[in-house]
């Protein structure tokens, strides 16, 4: 069982820099996929970004590709996700979540979910 916890959120304007981070216990942690994924209110929950359990392989979804970028370190167990250049349209609550492989990884088939934490892009 992997417990996943996210931290980092916050309200910026737009244009600025976030780094998200999620710290995940309980299980062998190198040995998962990460992701990260956003739900804005009202709408359905989205892919953002991937990264496979070496950090060789990273995805992202086209809408942040060139602006967020995910990394690990397994040393410490934590995954994040540098977001520059914010939008108003990044606006959601953030997960990440871990699964054991490197498939689907832009769906949302993950084992273990975190809570979330909310980045909030003023105009």
């Amino acid at each position: 069982q992997v417990q996943l916890a996210e931290s980092g959120g916050g309200l910026v304007q737009t244009g600025d820099s976030l780094r998200l981070s999620c710290a995940a216990s309980g299980g062998p942690f190198s040995l998962h996929a990460m992701g990260w994924f956003r739900q804005a209110p009202g709408k359905e929950r989205e892919f953002v970004a991937a990264i496979s359990w070496s950090g060789g392989s990273t995805y992202y979804a086209d809408s942040v590709k060139g602006r967020f970028t995910i990394s690990r370190d397994n040393a410490k167990n934590m995954v994040y996700l540098q977001m520059n250049s914010l939008k108003p349209e990044d606006t959601a609550l953030y997960s990440c979540a871990a699964k054991r492989s490197w498939v689907k990884v832009t769906t949302d088939a993950y084992d273990y979910w975190g809570q979330g934490t909310q980045v909030t892009v003023s105009s």
